[in-house]
């Protein structure tokens, strides 16, 4: 991994940010464990999709099926949400897609590296912040359902235990508690809070694979419950 200086130099644009593309990958082997264990679970009779990427454009086509009497827009075709390992998808029989799991990985804070350098604190970093733009575009994806499959990991010294960026965390989570998983919604569906799990210190592949095989394999059996087993049943297993 790489080190919190080389991270520093990162955001004066003079290296890569190796720290980001190392947790990024954690996040990956997470999910191909998630994946295995959903093979096995449900066996051979339904199918998986990943995509890196979920279009604005068919968002907002969706929106506009579902809510024939609201308006909704976006400017370019290309544009996109981006989570940090995609999108895993249960595949229906129709060709219809339905998302289990969307995972995310942030690390913030390098005033702990400044002050055994003997450098000042500098203000807290806001890599988090970037986490609303997409929050808000899945919550909108998602409102037809009644669960919110998505995850979020933090870790660095900002989310040490008395950082007020706790907070900010706490709002993006609609006031939910940090470290617990949300994936149905509460109050009606007002609630679609979703799940962030948020320390100082790194999460293992193990424990980041085990609350999203949580979240993926109740996402599975919800829809399963609200559109019927088969149809989700692989041609030729029905």
């Amino acid at each position: 991994m790489a080190r919190r200086s080389q991270l520093r130099r990162q955001r004066a644009g003079t290296v890569i940010n190796a720290t980001s593309k190392q947790q990024e990958s954690d996040l990956i082997k997470a999910l191909y464990m998630v994946e295995d264990h959903l093979g096995q679970r449900f066996g051979g009779g339904i199918s998986f999709r990943h995509e890196k990427q979920w279009y604005l454009r068919d968002i907002v086509s969706q929106l506009r099926e579902d809510y024939p009497d609201s308006d909704f827009h976006c400017h370019f075709d290309r544009s996109s949400i981006r989570p940090d390992v995609g999108i895993l998808y249960i595949e229906g029989g129709d060709d219809s897609a339905y998302p289990i799991l969307i995972a995310e990985v942030k690390n913030q804070g390098t005033n702990d590296a400044r002050l055994r350098e003997g450098k000042p604190r500098q203000a807290r970093g806001n890599a988090i912040e970037r986490l609303g733009k997409n929050l808000i575009g899945l919550r909108a994806a998602l409102m037809r359902e009644s669960i919110f499959p998505f995850v979020c990991f933090g870790y660095g010294c900002d989310f040490e235990p008395t950082s007020s960026i706790l907070d900010r965390v706490s709002a993006m989570a609609m006031f939910g508690e940090l470290n617990t998983t949300y994936l149905h919604n509460e109050e009606r569906g007002k609630l679609n809070r979703g799940s962030f799990y948020f320390r100082e210190d790194p999460w293992s592949i193990r424990e980041m694979a085990s609350v999203m095989q949580d979240i993926a394999e109740r996402s599975v059996l919800y829809y399963q419950s609200k559109y019927g087993e088969s149809h989700f049943l692989v041609s030729g297993s029905r």
